[in-house]
């Protein structure tokens, strides 16, 4: 079971990966950070992204959905962020976030790849 620093190594070996994070849901803070290019700020991405996840999860709590979010796209031109709530009761307040080329990386393979980490996570 990957803690954070390996579940971090984990998302970077996802064909295309260009940054990975390990995020405090409530406070938008990561607990762990990885990236494959010093030009991107990933907590810069990390901190604007927070406030999508929270308005959504917010509108399905509000709306009563009885579904929850296994994952959520945000596609720019040129790259994909994929973020992933994990779902642990234990662990609820945290969320996974990959930046993912475009052109690079395979969007399905690393939806499921995403989905296995943060199942096995060890914080």
């Amino acid at each position: 079971m990957p803690n954070i620093e390996s579940g971090l190594r984990e998302m970077m070996r996802i064909e295309g990966a260009m940054g990975a994070a390990v995020v405090d849901h409530d406070s938008g803070l990561p607990l762990g950070t990885l990236t494959s290019n010093d030009s991107f700020d990933l907590t810069a991405a990390l901190a604007a992204n927070t406030e999508v996840i929270r308005a959504k999860a917010g509108a399905l709590d509000e709306s009563g959905a009885a579904h929850r979010i296994e994952d959520m796209l945000i596609t720019l031109s040129g790259q994909y962020h994929v973020v992933r709530p994990v779902t642990a009761p234990t662990k609820r307040d945290l969320f996974l976030y990959l930046v993912l080329e475009r052109s690079g990386g395979d969007l399905a393979s690393a939806r499921e790849r995403l989905g296995e980490i943060e199942r096995t996570l060890e914080v």
